[in-house]
């Protein structure tokens, strides 16, 4: 699948945290057409006051492949101009941030959607992989994809 050129996908794996505003500054002025930008940023929560960190790991070359994929289809089904997803890994605290999908398109609903499907496929079917660190020093279980999550997914596939 070709992407135009007057459509950007930037995809990023990082341990070092991201600005928001820069990151939608960049695709911002990279369209004089769009008329909607959609982000969404998701944080490492506490847990009920007993998480202190995730530990993210991921298959490098392999994630960056796997999003740059789903991004190029949410272009396509959606008439997308832009996508940018960045997913940080190692240790996170809690309160900061882990991962961040941007959409710009020329109306809010494709924007709204493109994000959404980004999103619900990195969470499902990209390779990353997050271990509990609690605040009383145990380390937990590496964690499953929720069953919400391949129920979020599932409405993409028809």
């Amino acid at each position: 699948m070709t992407v135009s050129p007057h459509v950007k996908i930037n995809v990023k794996i990082q341990t070092d945290d991201f600005d928001l505003n820069i990151e939608i500054d960049k695709l911002k002025y990279h369209n004089k057409n769009i008329g909607a930008i959609v982000s969404f940023v998701g944080l490492c929560r506490d847990e009920s006051d007993s998480l202190s960190a995730l530990e993210i790991e991921h298959y490098p070359g392999m994630a960056e492949r796997q999003i740059k994929n789903i991004s190029s289809d949410a272009i396509h089904k959606f008439s997308l101009f832009g996508i940018t997803a960045i997913h940080r890994f190692g240790k996170i605290k809690t309160g900061e941030n882990i991962v961040l999908v941007i959409a710009s398109a020329p109306h809010r609903q494709a924007a709204f959607d493109g994000a959404n499907y980004v999103m619900d496929f990195l969470k499902t079917s990209a390779p990353f992989w997050k271990k509990e660190h609690f605040k009383d020093g145990v380390s937990g279980k590496w964690v499953d994809a929720k069953d919400a999550d391949n129920t979020a997914l599932d409405k993409w596939k028809h």
